[in-house]
């Protein structure tokens, strides 16, 4: 699977423990998210656009309203890299 350099970092993130945090609009349209790692940091390349594209693919999902994390296939599509900063 083609995944790009800001999709392979926030799967990266989101493999070893982060979350993404959504704040949706009344409709129910994402507005604002915040990729946050384990030890509390925020990472920048996680967009909009690619928090959709990964939705979209099945890597990320939510349970009972909960923050996105990573899923099976998310965590086994995910390449092994140390930081991920190649």
């Amino acid at each position: 699977m083609n995944i790009s350099k800001a999709e392979q970092r926030t799967l990266h993130v989101l493999a070893r423990g982060g979350v993404i945090l959504v704040e949706k609009d009344e409709r129910g349209k994402v507005i604002e998210l915040n990729c946050v790692t384990r030890e509390g940091w925020t990472l920048n390349d996680c967009t909009i656009g690619v928090f959709r594209k990964l939705r979209r693919r099945q890597l990320i999902a939510s349970a009972n309203s909960g923050p996105y994390r990573a899923t099976l296939k998310g965590r086994r599509s995910v390449r092994a890299q140390l930081d991920n900063r190649a």
